[in-house]
């Protein structure tokens, strides 16, 4: 049971049917990784936040920059120069003081990635890299844990369920196989970004959190966790489609290729 303050707290949520007090419940118990704490990990942050999930673990290596402030939005001009995963604590610590807050300032790579995680029921990486995205779902592969990817540029962005290691499903890997192990993404900062654009899909990727929480603890009536499912966002048209991820059965984390 949730003591009166946290039922007051989570009212709006509690009263829809798909997801209850049973489903609250479910939210405060659960531990979300957050990898990137930029223009999708911050909105994603404040709806999570906002959710009642009960614990979130906090990971990026950067620090906060005058042109984050356009589209990061828990960041202030008195946050320029500290480390994010800092400010974004001591947001949380304003917003909501009864979440547990784990905080990981390191750069993600194959060796930390996996003891990062341990112990997670959700990890969503919103980083800017695709060295970092593959750290992160080959470490999601190995410990069994679900991981939603999002992504971001221009008027454009993507949100991606991915459980590779139950079989049939596909890794993130799996999706863009192996030639991006390299750092060699495009920035923002050459492409340019709406920030609004990026607020869209930090908030559908935290939608997307809740409703894959709700489905593994039996609370699924917001439907199926959607895994092997990517979602395009477009900003211009606007609008979204969908696509099925097929498994890669030479995948060499998930398929044989390992």
């Amino acid at each position: 049971m949730l003591p009166p303050d946290r039922l007051d707290r989570f009212a709006r949520h509690i009263v829809l049917p798909e997801v209850g007090g049973a489903g609250q419940v479910a939210l405060v118990k659960a531990s979300v990784v957050l990898v990137g704490l930029g223009g999708i990990g911050s909105p994603a942050l404040q709806y999570l936040a906002g959710s009642g999930i009960g614990q979130l673990v906090l990971v990026d290596d950067g620090v906060v920059e005058p042109s984050n402030l356009q589209r990061q939005t828990i960041y202030t001009e008195r946050d320029i120069g500290h480390g994010k995963t800092v400010a974004a604590r001591r947001w949380l610590a304003n917003f909501d003081s009864a979440l547990q807050v784990v905080i990981d300032d390191s750069r993600i790579d194959a060796g930390n990635t996996a003891a990062i995680i341990a112990g997670a029921d959700l990890v969503l990486d919103g980083c800017d890299n695709f060295a970092t995205r593959l750290a992160v779902s080959d470490a999601c592969v190995a410990r069994g844990v679900p991981l939603l990817s999002a992504a971001v540029g221009r008027f454009q962005g993507q949100v991606g369920g991915f459980v590779g290691h139950l079989p049939a499903q596909p890794c993130y890997r799996c999706y863009v196989g192996d030639a991006f192990d390299a750092e060699d993404c495009d920035s923002c900062a050459e492409d340019g970004m709406l920030g609004a654009m990026a607020g869209w899909v930090g908030a559908f990727a935290a939608m997307q959190a809740v409703r894959a929480l709700l489905a593994a603890a039996g609370s699924g009536a917001m439907g199926e966790a959607q895994w092997g499912r990517l979602h395009l966002l477009d900003g211009l048209a606007p609008g979204m489609r969908t696509l099925a991820i097929a498994k890669d059965p030479a995948c060499r984390t998930c398929g044989s290729g390992g």
